[in-house]
């Protein structure tokens, strides 16, 4: 019998290897008139749901297993996090995960100062939906935004300068936890993305994943400087 594929092996299939792997633009053929229209965003916000469940699930499992083993040092040894948005009340307690980020620490950076929400970052950072298929079976996955091509090298990508501000609720609270230097996966549910809204190629309901390394952080006030 097949063994059935870890959370983590299945998310990083999903990704299609995102850290390192070319991603693919979606494109759609059009269907001829005999043929029924396929929709490759059917249950489109279950889908999503379930989708960034089993990032979820990764993050919880592997944070357990830190606890366990190094108790209150857990998190120097466990590469996964899961953070409240920061626009919420520190006291409030949905009990719906779609109220947090989750995030995979590819890379821990050394820098010691977090952006805050006024702050101006530059970032590289690279953001996809969920893959799907289309009518013959084949694997799609949107990429919607980008600052580098191909795989990531901090030696010839653009990081964009920004304000913290500027972004949704889910990307701006994973900037406001990074320091310079981090590189993250960071999966967004849809009710801290765009939610029930379209934007451009992203549907409605749509969760995301980003690969988001910090660049530089720049307080309110202070000039940031030309990129090279």
């Amino acid at each position: 019998m097949t063994r059935r594929k870890s959370l983590r092996q299945q998310l990083l299939s999903l990704l299609g290897r995102a850290c390192g792997c070319a991603l693919l633009i979606a494109s759609f053929a059009a269907c001829s008139e005999d043929t029924p229209e396929y929709d490759p965003y059917h249950n489109w916000e279950s889908r999503n749901k379930a989708w960034f469940q089993l990032a979820v699930d990764s993050a919880h499992n592997a944070i357990a297993a830190a606890r366990s083993r190094y108790g209150s040092d857990w998190a120097q040894h466990c590469d996964w996090r899961m953070y409240k948005s920061l626009q919420r009340s520190p006291l409030y307690q949905s009990g719906d995960v779609g109220d947090s980020i989750c995030v995979h620490i590819l890379k821990r950076g050394d820098g010691t100062v977090n952006p805050a929400y006024s702050d101006t970052v530059r970032i590289n950072f690279r953001g996809q939906l969920m893959p799907t298929t289309d009518a013959s079976g084949q694997t799609l996955t949107t990429v919607f935004t980008q600052t580098y091509y191909q795989g990531f090298d901090p030696a010839t990508a653009s990081p964009q300068k920004a304000a913290v501000s500027d972004f949704t609720e889910g990307f701006g609270t994973a900037l406001q936890r990074m320091v310079e230097g981090d590189d993250w996966l960071v999966y967004i549910p849809q009710q801290l993305f765009y939610g029930s809204s379209a934007n451009g190629v992203i549907p409605a309901y749509s969760a995301a994943v980003f690969r988001l390394n910090m660049v530089g952080v720049y307080p309110l006030g202070t000039k940031v400087p030309t990129w090279k």
